[in-house]
C-alpha cells in the first residue's frame, strides 16, 4: 500500500520512524513550512535522511498541489499532527482516503489545545482518536480510540509525552493495518456530546489565587509545561510550572491573605490561595529560565509577606 505521510514535529517523525521500520511503503512525506529563522522539522529531516521525497506547501487549496499528489498515486494519508487546513479534495485523493491522529476522545475537545482542557477541567480520562478527517474541525468519522486516565499529579506533559504520544503511534499502526485488510470503521460522531474550547492560551492561564486549591491544581498541571500557568510578582510575570497543593483542614490553617507568600523553604516558598496553600516547586521568571522555586527565591531575596497577583 502506498502510503504518504503528512505532519510535523516529533509525533510526525515518531510515525514515519514506525511505519518504516515495519517495511511499509512510504512514497512522499508532507511537512508545514518552516518558520524564517527556525531549524528544520524533525519529521523533514527524517524524510530526507530516508532518501524521500518531502513536499512542503503553503495551502492546500492549489489545484496544481491537489495534481502534484495525486500524481503520486497513493492508497492512504496518515495524518500525524497536521495544522494547516486540508480541504477534502486533497484529503480524497487517495485511494483509501486520509487518517488523522487528534489527542482526545472525539466528540470532545475538538480543537487545537485537546490535551490542557481535560486536565483543566478535572476530567478523570482522556484518550486519543484516529478518525477520517473532512472539512469541518476534527468532526469526521471516528476509525479507533484508546483511552487513559488523568491522574492526580498529571500534567499536560506527563499525559502526552508519557502515554497519549506512544499510545498514537502504535494506534496510528494498527489503523493502518485495519484499511489495508479492508475493515477501518466509520463510526459518526456524535454532535449532541460535542465541545470545543479553543486554544489554551495565555489569557486562560493567569491564576486566581481566590479560587479553590483544586481549581488552581488543575490549571497548573494543565499548562505544564505549555502555555504556562502564571501570576504577577511586583509587575512582573511569574510563571508557576509545579506547585504541591495543601488543602487547609480549617479556616485557621489558611494563615494569610490569598495570594501572600507565607514561608520561603529550600525547595520552594508557600502561597495562599482561598482553601489552602502552594508549596510551588519550580517557576519560570519573566524573561529567565525555568529554575526550581527554592532556588529562585534565594537569588530574587524573596521575603515572606510578598504577595503574588496584587
Amino acid at each position: 500500500m502506498r502510503i504518504v505521510v503528512h505532519g510535523q514535529q516529533a509525533f510526525g517523525k515518531a510515525v514515519l520512524e514506525a511505519l518504516l521500520a515495519r517495511g511499509e511503503e512510504v512514497v512522499a512525506v508532507y511537512v508545514a513550512p518552516e518558520q524564517e529563522g527556525h531549524k528544520a522539522d524533525p519529521l523533514k529531516e527524517a524524510a530526507l535522511a530516508a532518501g524521500l521525497t518531502v513536499r512542503q506547501p503553503a495551502s492546500y487549496k492549489d489545484e496544481a498541489v491537489v495534481e502534484e499528489f495525486r500524481a503520486l498515486k497513493p492508497d492512504l494519508q496518515v495524518m500525524a499532527f497536521v495544522t494547516l487546513f486540508v480541504p477534502s479534495d486533497f484529503l480524497n485523493v487517495p485511494t483509501h482516503g486520509s487518517i488523522q491522529y487528534h489527542p482526545s476522545l472525539l466528540p470532545a475537545h475538538r480543537g487545537g489545545s485537546s490535551i490542557n482542557w481535560p486536565i483543566i477541567k478535572g476530567e478523570a480520562e482522556t484518550g486519543l482518536s484516529i478518525f477520517w478527517p473532512d472539512d469541518g474541525l476534527d468532526t469526521g468519522d471516528v476509525l479507533l480510540q484508546k483511552t487513559t486516565p488523568i491522574g492526580p499529579e498529571d500534567t499536560l506533559g506527563s499525559v502526552y509525552f508519557d502515554r497519549l504520544f506512544p499510545m498514537g503511534v502504535e494506534a496510528i499502526l494498527e489503523a493502518v493495518d485495519l484499511v489495508k485488510v479492508g475493515k477501518a470503521p466509520r463510526i459518526r460522531q456524535d454532535e449532541s456530546r460535542a465541545s470545543y474550547e479553543g486554544l489554551c492560551r495565555k489569557g486562560n492561564a493567569r491564576i486566581d489565587w481566590g479560587k479553590p486549591w483544586q481549581q488552581i491544581d488543575r490549571l497548573i498541571r494543565g499548562c505544564n509545561p505549555s502555555p504556562g500557568a502564571w501570576t504577577t510578582l511586583e509587575g512582573k510575570v511569574l510563571k508557576i510550572l509545579d506547585a504541591k497543593p495543601l488543602p487547609a483542614r480549617s479556616p485557621q490553617d489558611i494563615g494569610g491573605k490569598v495570594g501572600e507568600i507565607v514561608a520561603i523553604e529550600p525547595d520552594g516558598f508557600l502561597v495562599v490561595c482561598a482553601d489552602g496553600r502552594f508549596r510551588v516547586t519550580r517557576v519560570q521568571p519573566e524573561g529567565e529560565a525555568k529554575a526550581p522555586a527554592g532556588d529562585w527565591a534565594k537569588s530574587a531575596s524573596l521575603a515572606a509577606g510578598a504577595r503574588l497577583g496584587a
